[in-house]
C-alpha cells in the first residue's frame, strides 16, 4: 500500500507536467502530443511576397474559398478585394506616413490609407532593446497590415487599394496635446467618394477611425465598409523555439464568445466562426501582444476569416453603412487597437476584449489569480518579488491541505522501518504480506492515501498560475534582482534552474526510500529529467516553482519535526 501511495503521488506529478507540456505547446501552438483539444501551430510556409505595399493582399479579385466551413461566406464578403486591382489616377503621389505619440508610432500607405506599420514605444525589442517592439509590418519578411475600404453591388468602389490623398497636418504629438490626426480623401469611384481620418490619443493604443462615405452621384448608392487584418502564417519574430504560443486570427461574439482560428484550418477551409453577429470584435493573436477591429454593439456586421494569398491570410468583418442619398454623407466609426495584451486596459475597451490573453480551461482560476499578483504589484512595485509574495500567499491558502498531506506523509515515514522489515521479512508470501501491511495501517491510524487529494486539490491552481506567469507581458523586460533584468527571458547565468534542480532533488531526499529499487531509481531521475526543462523557462516561471518548492520544504520539515519524525536525508543507492 505504501508502494501505491508512492506510485499515485508520482503519477500525479507526472501528469501535471505532462499537462504542462501538453498545453505549454497548444498554448497555443504545436499540436497537443497527449491531449489534442487546441488549435494547432501557424502554418510554416514561404515568406510573405516582397513586394506588399501594393500587394499586401495579393491574388486575384475574389477571395479564396470559404471563411466558414460547409458555408459559403456572405455575398458582400466575396466583393472584399484580395488583391490587385486598377489603380484610378489621382493627382497625388504616394507616400507614406508616420504619425508619434508617447506610446505608438503608427506609420500609413496612401494607397488605400492603410496602417502598414506599427511600433510599441514602451516596449522594446527582444533582439535589439534599443529599439521599439514593431507589431505591425509590411516588408519583404513579414505582413501584419489594417485594412478597410468599400464594397457593393459590384460597383468599384473605394477600397484599400485606391491611391488617396493625405491631408496636411502635424503628424507628432506635441506637449500639451491630447491627440494627432491623418486624414486620407479617395477619388470619385462609382459615384463614392471615402473619407479615412486616423485619430490616435495620448497614453492609448486603441486608434478612432472614421469612415465618411460620400455620395457625389446622381443616384442612391448601398455600400459596405470591410475591416481587415491581413498577415503572413509564420512565427512572429523574436519569439521563443523552445516553447509555442498561439499566433492567430481570433473572432469574439456574445453568442461564441472567443474563438481562435488556426491558420492551418483557413488553408483546408475548415475553419469554423459566427458568420453575423451585432457585437464582437475581430483580431489577430500572438503572444504577448494584439490587434483587432472594434464595432458599437448594435451595428450589424458579417465575420470573416479566409485564405488571401501563398501563407497570407486574413480576419474581418463586414458592415452596412445604409442607403446614402445623392449628395449626402453617412459616417461610420471603429476603433483598432494594436498593443499589449494588458487584462485591466482591455476589459475597458469592449466586452471579451481581455480574452486574447488566453488561459484556456483554466481561465475561472487564472483571471483572479491574475488580479492578486497585479494588486500585489501596486503595492511591491516588482513583479518578481510579486511572484513571490503571490505563491507565498497560496501556500497560507492551502497551509491545512498541505499540513494535513505532509502529517500522512510524516506518518507513513514514521512507521517505514516496520513496513521495510516486513517486506523483506514475507518477500517470498506476497498475499500475507499485503495481509500483514493493512494490520499495521490500521494498527497504526495511517491512511496511506492521505496525502494524495490535498495535493491533487493544489494542483489546478498552479497550473493556472503557470499560464499567468507564461501569458502576462508584464513580465516582459521587467527586473527582478541582480542578474535577473527580464522575467520573460531564461536566468542567462542558470542560477534560478540550478536551484530549481537542487530543491527538487532535497524534497526527494526528505521522503522515505521506496522499497522498490525501480522505485527509488525513478524518485531520482524524474527530478532530473523534469528540471532540465526550467533551464530555458522565462525566469519568472522559475523563480515561482522554485519559491513553492522552497515553502514546501519548509513547511515539510517543520511538520515532520512536530510529529517527532526528524528529517532524514534518503541519499540514492544505484546499482
Amino acid at each position: 500500500m505504501n508502494d501505491i501511495r508512492r506510485t499515485i503521488l508520482w503519477v500525479i506529478f507526472g501528469f501535471s507536467m505532462v499537462l504542462l507540456w501538453d498545453k505549454w505547446q497548444v498554448h497555443n501552438g504545436h499540436k497537443a502530443t497527449f491531449f489534442p483539444a487546441a488549435a494547432p501551430a501557424a502554418v510554416a510556409s514561404a515568406p510573405a511576397s516582397a513586394s506588399t505595399g501594393s500587394a499586401s493582399v495579393p491574388g486575384g479579385g475574389v477571395p479564396a474559398p470559404s471563411a466558414t466551413a460547409n458555408a459559403a461566406p456572405a455575398a458582400g464578403v466575396q466583393q472584399v478585394p484580395a488583391g490587385t486591382t486598377p489603380a484610378p489616377s489621382v493627382n497625388a503621389p504616394r507616400e507614406r506616413v508616420t504619425v508619434t505619440t508617447d506610446v505608438l508610432r503608427l506609420t500609413f500607405d496612401s494607397e488605400g490609407g492603410s496602417l502598414t506599420h506599427g511600433e510599441l514605444l514602451g516596449y522594446p525589442d527582444m533582439a535589439d532593446k534599443s529599439k521599439p517592439f514593431t507589431l505591425l509590418d509590411e516588408s519583404a519578411q513579414r505582413v501584419y497590415v489594417a485594412q478597410t475600404g468599400l464594397v457593393g453591388n459590384g460597383n468599384a468602389y473605394p477600397t484599400h487599394k485606391t491611391p488617396m490623398s493625405v491631408a496636411p497636418g502635424n503628424r507628432t504629438l506635441q506637449d500639451g496635446q491630447n491627440e494627432v490626426s491623418v486624414r486620407f480623401e479617395s477619388p470619385d469611384l462609382g459615384g463614392v467618394k471615402l473619407v479615412k481620418t486616423w485619430t490616435v490619443k495620448r497614453g492609448a493604443y486603441d486608434v478612432a477611425v472614421k469612415h465618411e462615405v460620400v455620395n457625389t452621384g446622381t443616384a442612391p448608392v448601398s455600400p459596405q465598409l470591410y475591416l481587415q487584418l491581413v498577415r503572413d502564417g509564420n512565427k512572429p519574430p523574436g519569439e521563443s523555439s523552445f516553447y509555442s504560443t498561439f499566433t492567430g486570427p481570433a473572432v469574439y461574439t456574445e453568442a461564441k464568445k472567443y474563438h481562435k482560428v488556426d491558420f492551418k484550418d483557413i488553408e483546408n477551409g475548415k475553419a469554423e466562426i459566427d458568420k453575423s453577429s451585432s457585437n464582437g470584435y475581430v483580431a489577430m493573436v500572438q503572444h504577448y501582444f494584439a490587434s483587432a477591429w472594434l464595432l458599437a454593439d448594435g451595428v450589424q456586421r458579417d465575420l470573416f476569416v479566409r485564405k488571401v494569398d501563398t501563407n497570407l491570410y486574413s480576419v474581418g468583418m463586414l458592415a452596412s453603412v445604409g442607403e446614402i442619398a445623392p449628395g449626402q454623407t453617412k459616417t461610420v466609426d471603429a476603433r483598432f487597437f494594436a498593443g499589449p495584451q494588458i487584462e485591466t486596459m482591455l476589459e475597458k475597451l469592449t466586452p471579451g476584449l481581455e480574452l486574447v490573453k488566453d488561459y484556456g480551461w483554466l481561465t475561472i482560476l487564472a483571471k483572479p489569480l491574475y488580479w492578486l499578483l497585479d494588486q500585489l504589484h501596486k503595492v511591491l512595485n516588482n513583479w518578481g518579488w510579486s511572484i513571490v509574495a503571490l505563491v507565498f500567499l497560496l501556500k497560507i491558502a492551502f497551509y491545512w491541505l498541505n499540513a494535513k498531506a505532509y502529517a500522512s506523509m510524516a506518518k507513513m515515514k514514521a512507521i517505514n522501518p516496520k513496513i521495510m522489515e516486513m517486506r523483506e521479512r514475507l518477500k517470498d508470501k506476497p498475499q500475507q504480506m499485503q495481509q500483514e501491511m493493512m494490520r499495521i495501517y490500521r494498527e497504526e491510524k495511517v491512511n496511506p492515501m492521505g496525502g494524495c487529494f490535498p495535493i491533487m486539490i493544489q494542483i489546478p491552481v498552479f497550473i493556472a498560475l503557470y499560464w499567468v506567469l507564461l501569458s502576462s507581458v508584464e513580465m516582459r523586460n521587467a527586473p527582478w534582482i541582480g542578474w535577473i533584468k527580464d522575467l520573460s527571458s531564461p536566468d542567462p547565468f542558470f542560477i534560478l534552474p540550478l536551484l530549481m534542480t537542487a530543491s527538487s532533488l532535497l524534497q526527494t531526499a526528505l521522503n522515505p526510500a521506496p522499497p522498490d529499487p525501480m522505485q527509488a531509481k525513478m524518485m531520482w531521475f524524474m527530478p532530473l529529467i523534469f528540471s532540465v526543462m526550467f533551464f530555458f523557462f522565462p525566469a519568472g516561471l522559475v523563480l515561482y516553482w522554485l519559491t513553492n518548492n522552497i515553502l514546501s520544504i519548509a513547511q515539510q520539515w517543520i511538520i515532520n519535526t512536530r510529529m517527532g519524525v526528524p528529517p532524514q536525508f534518503n541519499l540514492p543507492k544505484f546499482r
